[in-house]
């Protein structure tokens, strides 16, 4: 393959597994909605969090990730308990009178690091983010010829930042729909439905 095709087929692959509706992808579009906390700091977060994992795939640690179930099992659990909590919290807001809600914020307005502290627990305690970024897109990148790995892996580290971008920074377009209260009670409900969902598809996985 040529350089160029195994950019576009890095960025492809690591798009569809990026971009995929997850819990690390509500919470940095619900902040930046929000616009209550400064999104730089949340995006540079996530995708530097991403480039290490694609990082640790291509470098081979996907092997060793998948040689040990156990430290998987671990982690699955710890994700299993955060995902719930999380959700149980979006569902107490949902339910909340309308008044209480405000697109600016409401009285719980989590600090910047306390926000990127939420995003960091939201990817390094999903599993599926060692699975997807780290077992899946580091066997593909492997399976690259010699040094058109890393040209694989490039692709999707730019696909993985074009789309942080994107919801980091484009969510505050949605502001005006989001002057309704009910528009966030509806978000919230979906957001808490989400997380159980996620939750419940660990348990089974």
């Amino acid at each position: 393959m040529t350089t160029t095709s195994t950019l576009l087929m890095g960025a492809g692959m690591g798009l569809g597994l990026i971009a995929a509706v997850g819990a690390q992808n509500a919470y940095v579009l619900q902040r930046s909605i929000r616009g209550d906390v400064a999104m730089v700091p949340i995006v540079i977060f996530c995708v530097l969090s991403e480039a290490a994992l694609i990082l640790l795939g291509v470098a081979g640690v996907g092997a060793l990730v998948e040689s040990a179930p156990a430290a998987i099992t671990v982690m699955k659990w710890f994700g299993v308990v955060f995902l719930l909590a999380y959700g149980a919290f979006a569902a107490s807001r949902a339910l909340r009178p309308a008044s209480g809600l405000q697109v600016d914020g409401d009285t719980r307005i989590p600090s910047t690091l306390g926000a990127v502290a939420a995003c960091a627990a939201f990817t390094w305690l999903n599993p599926h983010a060692y699975l997807d970024s780290v077992v899946f897109l580091g066997t593909l990148a492997n399976q690259q010829a010699g040094d058109l790995r890393w040209v694989f892996a490039a692709g999707a580290f730019l696909a993985g930042t074009a789309w942080f971008a994107l919801i980091g920074f484009g969510g505050r377009a949605l502001r005006g729909v989001f002057a309704r209260p009910g528009a966030w009670r509806v978000l919230d409900a979906g957001i808490a439905v989400m997380m159980v969902v996620l939750a419940v598809g660990l348990i089974r996985g």
